[in-house]
C-alpha cells in the first residue's frame, strides 16, 4: 500500500489526497508536523515539507496492469504536490484514460498546469500559508518554533486576497463548467484543496461569487472529497459551511 506523509491542513497534502482519490487510491496516512523537522522525515524529504508519497503497490513504477508491484520492490519516494500529481496522472491515467487529470491537447494541458500552479503557488502564497499557519499551525507549535497567537495583520491580508481569487474563479467559469475547460482537471482539485482549508476556518466569503460557490459545491460532492471533510483541528470546530455540500 502507498503511504502519504502529510498534514491534515496542509493544502498541498489535501490536493494530493484528492488526486489519489480520483483514481480510487486510499493511501496509508502518516501525519507529519513539518515545523518539528524530525530526522526520520528529513531522511525522506530533505526540504522538510509535505506531502511525501512512498509509492508502492498500484503506484509503484514497476507494478503490473492489475496494480501488483514486484516482490521485495522498494517504494519510490516522491516529494512535492506537483511531482506527485504528475506522476500519479501519468502512471494511472495510462491505465484509466477516462480519469486523467490533464486534458488531451497540448495547449489544454498547459492551461491546466498553469492554473494548478496558480493555486498551489499564488493562492498559497497570498492566502493559505497565512491562514493555516496563523490560525492552525501556531496553535501546536512550541514558542521557540514560532508558536503563539496569530498575526492578525497577515490574517486580514489573506482574507482580503480570498475575494480576488474567488472572482478569478468566477471569471474562469463563465464559459465552462470547470476551471480549465469542459472536464475536471488537477486545477479544480488544487483550487478546492486550498479553499477547503480556508472554508474550515470560515474565511471564505462565498457570497462574493455565486459561480465559484456553486462550482466548489460540485467539487466537494465528489467521492474523493469525503475523507477531507472528516478532518478536524483539535479544539477548533469547523465553520458551518465546511461539511455542507452546498455552500
Amino acid at each position: 500500500m502507498a503511504t502519504l506523509h502529510h498534514h491534515a491542513f496542509c493544502p498541498h497534502s489535501r490536493f494530493v489526497r484528492l488526486v489519489l482519490g480520483e483514481f480510487d487510491i486510499a493511501p496509508e496516512l502518516v501525519e507529519v508536523r513539518p515545523w518539528e523537522r524530525r530526522q526520520e522525515f528529513l531522511m525522506l524529504n530533505p526540504a522538510g515539507d509535505t506531502p511525501v508519497l512512498a509509492a508502492d503497490g498500484a503506484l509503484h513504477p514497476d507494478s503490473d496492469a492489475e496494480g501488483a508491484a514486484p516482490a521485495n520492490a522498494q517504494p519510490l519516494v516522491l516529494s512535492g504536490a506537483a511531482v506527485i500529481n504528475e506522476y500519479v496522472d501519468e502512471l494511472l491515467g495510462a491505465r484509466q484514460p477516462d480519469r486523467r487529470l490533464l486534458p488531451g491537447g497540448i495547449a489544454a494541458r498547459a492551461e491546466a498546469r498553469r492554473l494548478t500552479a496558480w493555486f498551489n503557488e499564488k493562492f498559497f502564497a497570498e492566502v493559505t500559508t497565512y491562514l493555516c499557519t496563523e490560525k492552525i499551525y501556531k496553535r501546536f507549535m512550541a514558542t521557540e518554533l514560532g508558536g503563539g497567537p496569530p498575526d492578525m495583520n497577515g490574517v486580514r491580508a489573506a482574507r482580503a486576497n480570498v475575494r480576488y481569487h474567488l472572482r478569478y474563479i468566477g471569471f474562469l467559469l463563465r464559459d465552462a463548467p470547470f476551471l480549465a475547460g469542459a472536464r475536471l482537471t488537477s486545477a479544480d482539485l488544487a483550487a478546492a484543496a486550498h479553499l477547503s482549508c480556508v472554508d474550515y476556518l470560515g474565511d471564505v466569503p462565498w457570497s462574493e461569487d455565486e459561480a465559484a460557490a456553486a462550482w466548489y459545491g460540485r467539487i466537494k460532492s465528489r467521492p474523493s472529497f469525503r475523507t477531507l471533510l472528516q478532518d478536524l483541528v483539535p479544539g477548533m470546530a469547523p465553520a458551518t459551511t465546511y461539511a455542507r455540500l452546498n455552500v
